[in-house]
C-alpha cells in the first residue's frame, strides 16, 4: 500500500497553538523586621497618644497633688490595653504576613499544576498524533480514540482535536486495491474503519447523551469522500459551523434523522451527491409488537391516467408518524440555522426530510442541480421558516412534498428551470405559508398538486411554460390564493381535471396553448 503522508507535517499549525501560560506577578511584601518595626512605631504612637489623653481626662497637668490610687489604677489599665493593642497589632501583621505567604504558595502551586497540565496535554497531542500517522491501522485507530479523549479532558483544546480528527477526514482515501490480493485488501478494510471510527466518535459527541459534549465546535468537512454512509440521527446543531461543502456522497446512508438545529451554520454547498442517500427525515417508528401498520395504495379515479402526475410510491422510503400508537415518531426539528445545499450537484442518490419540522430557520438548495436524484420532504411540517430553490435546475429525478403540510413557511422556486423530472406536492395541505414560482420556466418534467388542499396561503405561477405538465387535477380549492399572474403560455399542459374550487385560481386566460380547464370546477 502506497505511503500515506504523516499527518504530523499537517500539524504546525495547531502545535503553535499549544501554548503554556505565563506566571503573573509575584506578591511582594515587606522584610518581616522592617513590617514589625513599622506596626512597633506606630502602636507606640498611638499608646503615647493615649497616655496623654488619659493624663488630660485625670487633669493631672493641672494638679501638682499625688496620684491617688483610683487614677494609678486607671492609668494602670490604660496602659495594659495598650500593651494588648500593640501585641495584637504585631500579632495581625504576624497573621496576614503568613496569609499573603500561604496565598502566594498557593497561586504558585496552582501556576505550577497549570504547567503541567499544558505539557501533558500537549504531551498526549503529540503522542496521539503520531499514532494518527502511523502506517498500522491498529495504531491509527488508538490514536483517533486518544484524542477524543483528549478532546474530553481539555476544554481550552478540544476545537484543536476535533480540527486534527475533521482533517485525517479530508484526507483522500485510499483506493480499492484488486481483491484477489488478500493482505492489501485487509489493510484497506482497516483503513476504511478508522475512517467510519472518526465519523462514529464525532456524531455522538454531538448527542444529548453524551457525558462531554461537543455540540458547538466547528466541523470541518469539505471536500470529505462519504462512500460508507455516516449516522448523526439526534445530533444537536445549537452553535458553531459545520461544513460539508464539496464533500462527495457516493454510498451508504448519511443520517440527520432526529437532529436538532437551532443556531448553527450546516453547508452542503457544492456537495456531489452520486449515490447512497441523505436522510432528515424521522428516524424511527416504535410499534407494539401486538400493533401493526398497513401501506395500501390508493385508488385514484379515471381522469388520474399516467402523464397527469400521478405519484411514486418508494416504500423503502415511506414511514408514517404513529397516528394513536402508542410508538414514538422523531423528526428532524429546524427552530433556527442554516442547511445550506447551494450549488450542489444531485445525480444520484437520496436526500430526505420526510417528517422534518420546520418552525424556523431555512434549507436552501439554491443553485442547485438535479439530474438524477430524489429529494424528498414527505409529510414534514412548515410552520416557519424557509425552503428556496431558488434558480435550481432539474433536469431529471424527483422532488416530493408528499403529503406535507404548509401553515407558515415559504418555499421558492423562483427563478428555477424545469426542464425534466418531478416536483411533487400529492396530498399537500396548504393552510398558510407561501410556495412561489415566480421567474420559473417550464419546459419539461412535471410538476403536480394532485389531490392538494388549498384553504389558506399563496401559490403563484408567474412563471413561463413552454413544456411540461403542471397538474392540479384532483385538487381542492377551498380559499387561500392560487395565481397565475403574469404567467406565459406557449405550450406544455397545464391541468386542473376534477379540480374543486369556491376560491378559484387568478390570473387564468379563458384559453391558452396547454391550458385544461375542468367543465363545472365550483361546488
Amino acid at each position: 500500500m502506497p505511503h500515506l503522508p504523516r499527518l504530523k507535517r499537517l500539524l504546525p499549525p495547531w502545535r503553535r497553538r499549544v501554548s503554556r501560560p505565563g506566571t503573573t506577578g509575584v506578591v511582594r511584601l515587606l522584610h518581616i523586621g522592617v513590617a514589625l518595626a513599622l506596626t512597633l512605631a506606630g502602636a507606640i504612637l498611638i499608646a503615647g497618644g493615649l497616655l496623654v489623653a488619659a493624663l488630660v481626662w485625670l487633669g493631672l497637668p493641672k494638679s501638682p497633688l499625688t496620684l491617688d490610687t483610683t487614677n494609678l489604677l486607671e492609668i494602670v489599665k490604660i496602659s495594659l490595653s495598650v500593651a494588648a493593642g500593640v501585641g495584637g497589632a504585631v500579632a495581625l501583621v504576624v497573621a496576614y504576613r503568613k496569609q499573603r505567604l500561604a496565598e502566594e504558595e498557593n497561586h504558585r502551586a496552582r501556576q505550577t499544576a497549570r504547567r503541567e497540565d499544558a505539557k501533558l496535554y500537549a504531551e498526549r497531542f503529540d503522542k496521539a498524533t503520531d499514532k494518527l500517522g502511523n502506517d498500522a491501522p491498529a495504531v491509527r485507530l488508538a490514536g483517533v480514540h486518544a484524542l477524543a479523549a483528549l478532546a474530553d479532558d481539555w476544554d481550552g483544546g478540544r476545537q484543536m482535536c476535533i480540527d486534527v480528527l475533521c482533517a485525517y477526514l479530508r484526507m483522500p482515501p485510499e483506493p480499492e486495491p484488486d481483491a484477489s490480493d488478500g493482505a492489501k485488501h485487509a489493510t484497506w478494510q482497516a483503513m476504511r474503519e478508522v475512517r467510519a471510527t472518526v465519523i462514529r466518535l464525532i456524531a455522538a459527541h454531538l448527542r444529548v447523551t453524551t457525558p462531554v459534549s461537543w455540540c458547538g465546535s466547528d466541523l470541518d468537512f469539505t471536500g470529505v469522500v462519504f462512500d460508507d454512509g455516516a449516522n448523526f440521527s439526534f445530533a444537536v446543531f445549537s452553535g458553531g459551523t459545520v461544513l460539508f461543502d464539496g464533500a462527495e456522497f457516493s454510498g451508504g446512508t448519511v443520517s440527520f434523522d432526529g437532529a436538532t438545529f437551532s443556531g448553527s451554520t450546516v453547508s452542503f454547498d457544492g456537495a456531489k451527491f452520486s449515490g447512497g442517500t441523505v436522510s432528515f427525515g424521522a428516524a424511527g417508528l416504535d410499534v407494539p409488537e401486538s400493533g401493526g401498520v398497513g401501506f395500501g395504495l390508493p385508488e385514484f379515479p379515471s381522469w388520474a391516467a399516467p402523464g397527469f402526475g400521478m405519484p411514486e410510491f418508494f416504500v423503502h422510503e415511506f414511514v408514517v408518524p404513529a397516528f394513536g400508537m402508542s410508538g414514538r415518531s422523531d423528526r428532524a426539528k429546524f427552530s433556527g440555522g442554516r442547511v445550506s445545499f447551494d450549488g450542489a450537484k444531485f445525480s444520484g442518490s437520496a436526500v430526505s426530510f420526510d417528517g422534518a419540522e420546520f418552525s424556523g430557520g431555512a434549507v436552501s438548495f439554491d443553485g442547485a442541480e438535479f439530474s438524477g436524484s430524489a429529494v424528498s420532504f414527505g409529510r414534514a411540517a412548515f410552520s416557519g421558516g424557509a425552503v428556496s430553490f431558488q434558480a435550481a435546475a432539474f433536469s431529471g429525478g424527483t422532488v416530493s412534498f408528499q403529503a406535507a403540510k404548509f401553515s407558515g413557511s415559504a418555499v421558492s422556486f423562483q427563478a428555477a428551470t424545469f426542464s425534466g423530472g418531478t416536483v411533487s406536492f400529492y396530498g399537500a395541505a396548504f393552510s398558510g405559508g407561501i410556495v412561489w414560482f415566480g421567474g420559473a420556466k417550464f419546459s419539461g418534467g412535471t410538476v403536480s398538486f394532485l389531490m392538494a388542499e388549498f384553504s389558506d396561503g399563496t401559490v403563484s405561477f408567474g412563471a413561463e411554460f413552454s413544456g411540461g405538465t403542471v397538474s392540479f387535477d384532483g385538487t381542492t380549492f377551498s380559499d387561500g390564493t392560487v395565481s397565475f399572474d403574469g404567467a406565459t403560455f406557449s405550450g406544455g399542459t397545464v391541468s386542473f381535471h376534477g379540480a374543486w374550487w369556491s376560491s378559484p385560481p387568478t390570473g387564468l386566460p379563458d384559453q391558452a396553448p396547454g391550458l385544461q380547464l375542468p367543465d363545472e370546477p365550483s361546488g
